[in-house]
């Protein structure tokens, strides 16, 4: 999911992203540790969407601290 996609969305929007891309990031987990996995780049994906919704927030929740 693009940076600009989840700007516009709110803070609780964004949390049920993250919930629903942690769950995806705990089942690629385990096709990998199966040996299911064909497409191990999607780990990485997963990883790297987290980091940006939790950056996202962060940013969200200190500018409302800030006004």
């Amino acid at each position: 999911m693009k940076a600009e996609e989840l700007k516009t969305k709110t803070i609780d929007e964004l949390n049920k992203i993250l919930l629903d891309v942690r769950k995806d990031q705990m089942n690629l987990r385990f096709e990998l540790a199966n040996g299911q996995l064909d497409k191990s780049h999607k780990i990485r994906e997963a990883r790297r969407t987290v980091a940006r919704i939790k950056t996202i927030i962060t940013q969200k929740t200190n500018e409302a601290k800030a006004a």
